[in-house]
């Protein structure tokens, strides 16, 4: 069985016990094959919990979950130093995130200084606890949360470090036919274990070694010039909307990063990987533009004050970019 077709039965798998949220279970796997970190946002009770979860029942490696909360501390997430009495030394003590996949939920409830030491470790692939630096694990995964809701006492991701998330989806509630899903799925959960029903059978487990290869799998994807300089044009078009009308003038503030253009490049080739084409097409591209831009973009005050929202934008410049 080959690479592609593995990675598609663990998204059957993923699909038969994470019921009405397919978009999502399709962003971590194409989080997982591009090496990057996702922030998820929607509503309580949609399955976010549950889909990390999943995962990590059907992938070789360990999954920790974080509960984010404002007296949450640094070394609560890094680790700390232990001293040892009997011969007067410290011995360093690891943290959840040097497990493979971590899901930190509800990441705006805690304070800047537990976010930064996130998003640092996210970003560095790395952790220095005094004069000492420590590697994460080589598949380091992490998933973040945050509700629209209940807004009291939280504590907004600044933009700078947003940019560090490969993907910023949003989940939404499923249809009637997925709640009716949801039901049976639930009731027939009730009937034997839950964690039995979520671990993938042995043989068709995913190794990190597996997950390594189809990485550089994915980097292998042809991906033709013109729609190189097509992603590059899509991001060019963040930084200058009004080259695209006079109705785009002023509507960012901010456009999106060169780790915009690396995240479009590699999110379109694992998109690609996993439909089971060895090619891009500009349909890859934009699909996975609202993700990898949404976060990334600053709508301007007065565009954000008449109602105008990123993934508006990104709409409009997408149909007025010339395609391929």
């Amino acid at each position: 069985m080959s690479l592609q077709e593995k990675f598609g039965k663990l998204e059957a798998h993923l699909k038969g016990l994470v019921v009405g949220q397919e978009r999502l279970l399709n962003r971590m796997l194409v989080a997982l094959l591009s090496d990057g970190h996702l922030l998820v946002e929607g509503a309580p009770g949609l399955a976010k919990t549950r889909a990390i979860k999943v995962l990590s029942h059907s992938v070789e490696g360990d999954f920790h979950r974080l509960q984010f909360t404002p007296d949450l501390l640094p070394a609560d997430l890094t680790g700390t130093e232990i001293y040892r009495p009997q011969d007067g030394s410290f011995v360093f003590r690891e943290g959840p995130l040097f497990h493979n996949l971590v899901l930190a939920d509800e990441v705006n409830r805690a304070p800047a200084k537990v976010q930064s030491a996130l998003l640092e470790a996210m970003g560095e692939r790395q952790i220095t606890v005094g004069a000492v630096t420590y590697p994460l694990p080589n598949l380091f995964m992490v998933m973040a949360t945050q509700n629209p809701i209940e807004q009291e006492g939280t504590y907004p991701l600044p933009e700078a470090q947003l940019d560090r998330f490969l993907l910023h989806v949003f989940v939404s509630y499923p249809d009637a036919a997925g709640e009716h899903a949801i039901l049976e799925l639930n009731r027939n959960e009730q009937r034997r274990s839950a964690t039995d029903e979520m671990l993938f059978k042995a043989a068709d487990m995913l190794t990190q070694k597996e997950i390594m290869a189809a990485r550089l799998q994915v980097l292998d994807q042809h991906l033709s010039q013109p729609l190189e300089e097509y992603i590059v044009q899509i991001v060019l078009a963040t930084r200058a909307p009004e080259r695209y009308g006079d109705d785009l003038k002023g509507v960012l503030q901010y456009g999106a990063s060169p780790r915009a253009t690396i995240a479009l490049d590699r999110c379109s080739r694992a998109h690609a990987w996993l439909a089971g084409r060895d090619y891009v097409t500009p349909e890859d591209i934009q699909a996975m533009a609202h993700d990898v831009l949404r976060h990334r973009i600053i709508v301007g005050f007065e565009a954000e004050a008449s109602g105008r929202t990123p993934n508006e934008i990104v709409d409009t410049l997408l149909a007025r970019i010339g395609v391929p």
